[in-house]
């Protein structure tokens, strides 16, 4: 049974779901570090912010790709933890700095082109429907971290 409804799910709708849930985790995992480096509130309350809206949405993909016969990936992708990695060696301002403008703005422009292209060119409805619904918020997310990233990075 699961087979046959994972067999639903195109290639192109099954990668949002990777990508999707992969990116979810990067802004977990770079937030859950922010807030344990970090002494500045500014990046604090983005980063827990992002851990509150991207916990809530991963639960709801997770959902969505289990009815679809997938199981979503549990962390960020490779390219995603040599990021958070990379920023993890880092301190105070350079850590504030590198954080806003890798987990905060980079994250979220990659997560709006894909939620914006899934919105308008998914097949599976629920897919493009769950898409659509996320896309201003993700939008939202990608103004406040570029907010952020002048406050904390202004000759950037």
């Amino acid at each position: 049974m699961q087979a046959a409804a994972a067999q639903k799910v195109s290639g192109d709708d099954k990668d949002f779901l990777e990508d999707a849930a992969q990116s979810g985790h990067a802004e977990i995992e770079g937030s859950k570090l922010a807030l344990r480096k970090t002494a500045n509130p500014d990046i604090k309350a983005f980063a827990e912010q992002m851990i509150a809206d991207h916990t809530k949405v991963g639960d709801e993909l997770t959902a969505l790709a289990k009815q679809k016969g997938y199981t979503p990936p549990t962390e960020p992708s490779l390219v995603q933890a040599t990021k958070i990695k990379a920023i993890s060696v880092m301190d105070g301002d350079s850590f504030d700095k590198s954080y806003a403008n890798q987990i905060g703005v980079s994250v979220h422009e990659d997560a709006v082109e894909l939620f914006q292209e899934t919105a308008n060119e998914a097949k599976d409805p629920d897919i493009k429907a769950f898409a659509a619904k996320h896309l201003p918020a993700l939008q939202q997310h990608l103004e406040l971290a570029r907010a952020l990233k002048q406050k904390v990075d202004p000759g950037s």
